[in-house]
């Protein structure tokens, strides 16, 4: 598991590590039941707080990503379809966003901009 922490970028430092573990865990490549490191060995690696690395984890099993064995650790919850769907439809969001600003900028109306959607359709 690879946690990169960017000081400069603002999101608490917590945010970056449920953001990054929760992005490993929809990619696969952090299958279900896989061990997480443990809160003060990522603490560690990370040079972090360990108060900062318990949020992030707290925060990822309040939101159903991992689960935690007292005495044996932290693992990665299965795969809830809800949640995953649901992130899909946030990255969507993000992505119609950032869509619907780059054609504001080159002036294109939403037919043009569905048209444009059908021909990359009809090509797949």
């Amino acid at each position: 598991m690879t946690i990169l922490i960017d000081n400069r970028s603002g999101a608490p430092i917590y945010e970056q590590i449920f953001d990054q573990i929760r992005g490993q865990i929809f990619s696969g490549a952090l299958p279900e039941d896989s061990p997480l490191p443990s809160i003060r060995t990522l603490a560690k690696d990370l040079r972090i707080s360990v108060i900062t690395t318990k949020r992030a984890y707290e925060e990822l099993e309040a939101a159903g990503y991992i689960y935690t064995l007292p005495g044996k650790g932290s693992f990665v919850a299965a795969r809830n379809e809800q949640l995953l769907r649901e992130e899909y439809l946030r990255q969507m969001e993000e992505h119609l966003l950032a869509l619907r600003e780059l054609a504001r900028r080159c002036g294109l109306s939403r037919e043009e901009i569905m048209q444009y959607y059908d021909t990359l359709e009809d090509d797949t």
